[in-house]
C-alpha cells in the first residue's frame, strides 16, 4: 500500500509538473483597450475567434513545437470621457508586468493614449499590433527611431480615412454638382487630424468650398445649432467625423430638421445593422464609412464576407463596429505568421518578421510602411481596404466606394430629390 501511495504521489507530482510546463508553453497575447466600448468589445471578440481557430488547427509552430495562444486583457478605459492618459498607461504596464505577454493586440482606443504609450512599449519590448487608434503622428517616430520597432498598426490611419472621404466627396461633386461642405468633428486627436487634412484636400485639390469646420467635445449630444448653420449657409454636404455614442443624435436631428444637405462621413453608432432599429428606421440616405472591410460583408471580396459570417455564427450577432474588429482578427494571423517565420517568441525577431509582412488577409493584402502602418488603398489584391456605404430606405447597407467593392451608386434622400 505504501508503495502504491508513493507511486500515486509521484504520478500526481509528475502530472502537476507536466501541466505547469504546458501552461508555460502558451504564447500570451495581451489586449489592453477600452473594453466597455463597442470597438473594444468586438475587437477582443475577434481576437478570441482567431485564437480559437488557430489553436484548433494546431497552434503556432515554433522550433518544432506547437504552441497555443492564450489571451489576457485589461480595461484601460481611455475612451471614457475624463479618463486621463496616465491612467491608461498604468493599465498597459500592469498587464505587461503581471501577465508577461509575448505580444499585445488592439491597444489604446484614443490616439493620445497610443502616442503616450510608445516609450512604455519600447521600454518593455513587447510587440503591439494596434487596431483602433488612428493618428498618423506616431509613424515618423517609428520610422526614424529603432527603439520603436515593436509598434505596428493594422487598422487604417487618419490619412487613409481621408482618402476614402475625399473619393466620396469627388463622386458627389461629379454626380450631383455638390461643392459646399460643412465639416463637424469630435474634439479628439484622430478626428481633428482627419478634419484638418480633409479640409485642405477639399479646398486645394477638389476646389470645393468648406463653409465651416466645427468641433464638439466628447459627450456632446445636441447638434441642432450647427445643423441650422449648415442649412442656412447653403451646405450641400455635411461631413461628420465622430466615434462617440452620443453622435447618433446628429443623424436623428438631421432627419427631423430635413436639412437639405447629404450627410456623408463617419458616425460610429450608425454603422452596424442594429443601428437601423436603434434610430427608428430613420437613417436612410446617410452615407457612412466602415474603416476596414470584414467589419461589413463586402460581397466582392470573399475573405471579408467569410470572416463577417464566422463572427456572427460564433457570437450570435453581426459586427456592429465600423472600426477595429476585422484588423484585430487579421492581426492574430499576422502575428502567428511572424512568430513562425522568426522561429521564436523573441520580441526583436517578431518585430523584424512583422516589418517584412506581405500577406493576404480579411482586410485585403497587408504590407507595412517604414512607419509600420498597414497600407490602405482601393485594390484588395494590392492593399488593405476600407469601404463607404449608404443606408437605403429599406434598411440595407450598400457599398458605394471604392469601385472594386461597389454594390450600387449613392442616392439622394427623398426630401433632397425635390430640391435638386
Amino acid at each position: 500500500m505504501k508503495r502504491l501511495a508513493v507511486l500515486a504521489l509521484a504520478l500526481l507530482a509528475l502530472g502537476l509538473a507536466w501541466t505547469g510546463a504546458a501552461l508555460a508553453e502558451d504564447i500570451v497575447l495581451g489586449v489592453p483597450t477600452s473594453l466597455g466600448f463597442l470597438e473594444g468589445k468586438e475587437s477582443i471578440n475577434a481576437v478570441n475567434l482567431a485564437v480559437e481557430e488557430i489553436n484548433a488547427a494546431g497552434g503556432v509552430k515554433v522550433g518544432g513545437k506547437a504552441m497555443p495562444f492564450k489571451v489576457v486583457s485589461i480595461d484601460v478605459r481611455d475612451a471614457a470621457p475624463g479618463v486621463p492618459v496616465p491612467e491608461a498607461l498604468l493599465g498597459i504596464e500592469k498587464l505587461i508586468l503581471e501577465q508577461k505577454p509575448q505580444a499585445m493586440l488592439v491597444g489604446p482606443f484614443r490616439s493620445e493614449a497610443l502616442q503616450a504609450s510608445l516609450d512604455l512599449i519600447a521600454k518593455h519590448k513587447v510587440p503591439l499590433l494596434a487596431t483602433i487608434a488612428m493618428t498618423p503622428a506616431i509613424e515618423a517616430k517609428i520610422a526614424e527611431d529603432p527603439k520603436y520597432k515593436y509598434i505596428f498598426r493594422t487598422c487604417l490611419n487618419a490619412k487613409y480615412f481621408v482618402g476614402y472621404l475625399v473619393g466620396t466627396m469627388e463622386f458627389l461633386n461629379k454626380e450631383f454638382g455638390f461643392d459646399k461642405v460643412y465639416v463637424m468633428h469630435q474634439d479628439v486627436a484622430w478626428a481633428r487630424a482627419t478634419a484638418d487634412i480633409v479640409t485642405k484636400v477639399l479646398q486645394d485639390k477638389l476646389k470645393m468650398q468648406v463653409l465651416a469646420v466645427e468641433s464638439f467635445p466628447t459627450g456632446s449630444s445636441d447638434f441642432s445649432p450647427a445643423l441650422l448653420k449648415a442649412k442656412t449657409g447653403g451646405a450641400q454636404i455635411i461631413l461628420p467625423i465622430f466615434d462617440m455614442p452620443q453622435s447618433g443624435t446628429l443623424v436623428k436631428q438631421w432627419r427631423s430638421m430635413k436639412v437639405p444637405a447629404l450627410l456623408a462621413g463617419f458616425i460610429s453608432p450608425a454603422v452596424g445593422p442594429a443601428s437601423w432599429a436603434t434610430f427608428d428606421k430613420k437613417i436612410g440616405g446617410m452615407i457612412n464609412c466602415v474603416f476596414e472591410i470584414g467589419s461589413i460583408p463586402a460581397q466582392k471580396f470573399p475573405p471579408a464576407a467569410k470572416f463577417y459570417q464566422a463572427y456572427e455564427k460564433k457570437f450570435g450577432k453581426p459586427i456592429e463596429a465600423g472600426h477595429g474588429t476585422a484588423p484585430s482578427y487579421a492581426s492574430v494571423y499576422l502575428l502567428k505568421a511572424a512568430i513562425e517565420k522568426a522561429g521564436s517568441t523573441d520580441p526583436d525577431k517578431i518585430a523584424d518578421a512583422l516589418a517584412a509582412t506581405d500577406a493576404e488577409t480579411v482586410l485585403g493584402r497587408v504590407k507595412f510602411t517604414p512607419g509600420h502602418q498597414a497600407v490602405y488603398g482601393n485594390d484588395p489584391a494590392q492593399e488593405a481596404l476600407g469601404a463607404v456605404f449608404q443606408w437605403r430606405e429599406d434598411g440595407s447597407r450598400v457599398i458605394a466606394y471604392p469601385p472594386a467593392l461597389a454594390e450600387g451608386k449613392i442616392e439622394l434622400p427623398a426630401w433632397m430629390k425635390s430640391k435638386k
